[in-house]
């Protein structure tokens, strides 16, 4: 059965830093390509961040390059989000995705930035 399960979302003020993961298990890992992605209140979901399959190439939306760091681990099924000088503007629900043939998705976690 495949699982993507995110964790580490929650609150922050502006400025601040949040870490996600994303447990993948159920399916071959180490040759997914892995994204993140996010969905605002009353907005499409949109691209954040993804990483190949051995981790070598990432690729970022404008929006938070230079702010979040996409990471795996492939000896743990893991990928990773670290987001730092958080803006209100990048509160949503946070997914992983699993892409290759048939595309996984995890079933997102909160991620709310405010004062």
């Amino acid at each position: 059965q495949v699982q993507l399960v995110e964790s580490g979302g929650g609150w922050v003020q502006p400025g601040g830093s949040l870490s996600l993961s994303c447990a993948a298990s159920g399916f071959t890992f180490s040759s997914y390509t892995m994204s993140w992605y996010r969905q605002a209140p009353g907005k499409e979901r949109e691209f954040v961040a993804t990483i190949s399959s051995s981790g070598d190439m990432t690729r970022y939306a404008d929006s938070v390059k230079g702010r979040f760091t996409i990471s795996r681990v492939n000896a743990k099924n893991t990928v990773n989000l670290q987001m730092n000088s958080l803006k209100p503007e990048d509160t949503a629900v946070y997914y992983c995705k699993a892409i290759r043939i048939t595309d996984y998705w995890g079933q997102g976690t909160q991620v709310t930035v405010s004062s």
